[in-house]
């Protein structure tokens, strides 16, 4: 029931890494975490990092069929982008949409993805993610802006939630979806329900003029559909800060125009996806000044639509290559233990400890050496990566 691996650097995430350090697993759970020497091994894994399974907060697996056909804008233009969203997925019949579901989520278990937040529309992606070897938190996107689609959309949330019972890896939450596509009230009313949820928030300069002066792109974008209803709209970017501090957990996606100086509190965590980030052209994201603030941020991949893979490990070695200022254990806790926290599962992921579930993947270390370790693990370096979720070995083909 128990055995003990070792590897060249084990980074529990929680402590400083260990050289040629030991994990034990017994049954589906870590019962030891020591040095060398310590405890002799069962099984040598050689030339590889041990890091707690990869967390990925922030994902739109429904998606996946999109790479390359949505180029991303300039920021200017953000709304054409979604209009090419929206269109593609009014092509998508609901066969060819698990199919991309699917072919999205093996793209993140191939990578060594342990834990994954998926927004998807009408909770799509719950039959797939509750019976992959993962743990998942499906957030069922709110789309409402007019007080009709307010009722509606909150009904449908309250009927899945009831259709849907939780099993032990896979968690029921929300997703109003943005500023400029749900109501005020529809956000207020799911944070005082206790659903833990994900907001788009500060993704584009046209999202930030239609909150601070219902006008810009967004009037027009809505317009055109005939969901122009200004008294709907949230009042502005503090009525949502403000009306969702009493959620349990609440994400908000993107964040890339949030006043460095934004009070986030606790139960807050901004989700900064930086390959995304770049792609649309952006000016620099806060991140390093809501660090510095203690502020959580973790880092997730967005969609297919936007980025070219789902590679959380990817996008802290890009940011490691934009900002070496940044240490690099806090970009390895940014895809770990951040993440679990932003999505109320690090009781059970996140990082290497005694009585925490043996989700841990293998990544491959280039030989050469370095003073800080970590800079080894975000190296840019080849090799299949080795995933252990609850205590067992996961197939590389899912």
């Amino acid at each position: 029931m128990s055995r003990t691996l070792t590897a060249r650097w084990v980074f529990p995430v929680s402590g400083p890494p260990l050289a040629n350090g030991t994990v034990t697993v017994t049954g589906d759970r870590i019962s030891a975490v020591l040095t060398r020497g310590e405890r002799s091994a069962d099984e040598d894994l050689g030339n590889v990092a041990l890091v707690p399974g990869l967390v990925n907060p922030h994902t739109h697996l429904d998606l996946s069929g999109a790479r390359g056909l949505i180029p991303p804008t300039d920021p200017d233009h953000f709304t054409d982008w979604l209009k090419g969203v929206i269109a593609y997925r009014r092509t998508r019949s609901t066969e060819q949409t698990q199919a991309d579901i699917r072919a999205g989520l093996a793209e993140c278990l191939k990578h060594g993805t342990t834990l994954v937040g998926d927004i998807a529309s009408e909770g799509a992606s719950w039959d797939a993610l509750a019976q992959a070897p993962t743990r998942a938190v499906v957030f069922r996107e709110l789309i409402g802006l007019s007080g009709s689609r307010f009722t509606e959309a909150h009904a449908a949330l309250n009927r899945w939630r009831k259709d849907h019972v939780t099993p032990a890896t896979c968690r029921a939450a929300a997703s109003p979806h943005a500023a400029y596509s749900v109501s005020g009230p529809l956000i207020r009313l799911v944070a005082h329900q206790g659903w833990t949820m994900t907001v788009h928030l500060a993704e584009s300069p046209a999202e930030m003029e239609l909150l601070e002066h219902h006008s810009g792109p967004f009037r027009d974008f809505l317009a055109s559909m005939n969901l122009w209803e200004p008294g709907q709209l949230a009042d502005s970017l503090r009525f949502i800060l403000w009306r969702t501090r009493r959620a349990p957990h609440v994400l908000f996606a993107h964040g890339n125009y949030l006043p460095p100086d934004t009070r986030l509190r606790d139960n807050q965590s901004v989700v900064y996806c930086p390959r995304t980030h770049a792609a649309f052209g952006h000016p620099p994201h806060p991140f390093r000044a809501f660090l510095a603030r203690g502020v959580r941020v973790c880092l997730g991949t967005d969609g297919l639509a936007s980025n070219p893979d789902l590679d959380v490990l990817s996008e802290a070695r890009f940011v490691r290559s934009r900002y070496p200022d940044i240490p690099a254990a806090q970009l390895l806790r940014m895809v770990t233990l951040s993440g679990a926290e932003a999505l109320g599962w690090a009781d059970e992921a996140g990082s290497l400890e005694p009585g925490k579930s043996a989700d841990l993947v293998a990544v491959p270390l280039p030989n050469t050496d370095h003073a800080d370790p970590h800079e080894l693990l975000l190296a840019q370096h080849p090799g299949e990566r080795r995933t252990m979720f609850r205590g067992a070995w996961r197939s590389s083909t899912p």
